[in-house]
């Protein structure tokens, strides 16, 4: 190992030389760097990923510092992704990184993908139509995505699961996702990360609706970085061909679901 990738003994000494190459030759697309895109991203930078594009136009508020990993007293008002690029940086000189920030629209979806030969779309965008864009135009193109669902009002990390989006279960976002996908002729072949734990009642608020999210649930500080670990875990065993089918979960679906 060159003097560049000492700081990868560790993982190399796991998954050896060569998936430490295959890292290396990744390029990868994040787009939503909140409690669950911000984790995903830091995990994925300290794996050796080569390539990366984080996209989020939102600055960090008060209320992101329970959960996001860019969010402290110091930084509120700073741009998310233009955070985190300075510590990618920091964490590995070497990457090739491309922070962009903006929000996600209907004009910029595709405009966005197809800048760049992606291996993989890290999808962890928290509200439907953007989110729906994003895998719409995955899909199209070919590029393997995978989409995190609601991780808001839940508690319990054992109840976090892989599945096709098809085979989500109890979560109402990912109900909502799935019932939209079907309208776009998408059934299936999406990759989700989603927790089958019930939300937990009257923990939803409103909003005014700005980019695109009506209605929000609490959170705490650890499901939505598990979430992000989810993500990450998934690129970096599918692009090394470590990630084993069985640890597919397919949920039973309840009664009175769709």
């Amino acid at each position: 190992m060159n003097k560049d990738t000492k700081w990868l003994e560790r993982t190399e000494l796991l998954i050896k030389k060569d998936n430490i190459e295959k890292l290396q030759n990744t390029n990868v697309l994040i787009v939503g760097l909140g409690g669950v895109g911000s984790f995903a991203v830091e995990f994925l930078a300290r794996s050796g990923i080569g390539k990366m594009t984080i996209v989020d136009g939102d600055v960090v508020d008060l209320s992101n510092i329970n959960r996001q990993l860019p969010a402290l007293q110091s930084t509120i008002g700073q741009s998310k992704a233009a955070i985190l690029e300075q510590r990618i940086k920091d964490i590995n000189p070497q990457i090739q990184l491309r922070s962009v920030n903006e929000f996600i629209t209907p004009e910029k979806s595709e405009e966005l993908i197809s800048n760049d030969q992606y291996d993989y779309i890290l999808d962890c965008i928290d509200s439907i139509t953007p989110k729906l864009l994003l895998i719409k135009t995955a899909s199209k193109l070919g590029i393997k995505i995978i989409s995190s669902m609601g991780a808001g009002g839940k508690l319990d990390p054992s109840m976090i699961k892989y599945a096709d989006i098809s085979k989500t279960s109890i979560c109402p976002f990912a109900y909502y996702v799935r019932k939209r996908l079907r309208y776009e002729g998408i059934h299936s072949g999406i990759m989700a990360v989603f927790s089958d734990e019930t939300p937990i009642e009257n923990s939803a608020k409103e909003t005014d609706g700005t980019n695109f999210k009506r209605s929000y649930y609490g959170t705490c500080s650890y499901i939505p970085a598990l979430f992000g670990l989810y993500m990450a875990s998934w690129v970096i065993q599918d692009a090394c061909g470590l990630f084993k089918p069985t640890k597919l979960c397919i949920p039973k679906k309840p009664k009175n679901t769709d």
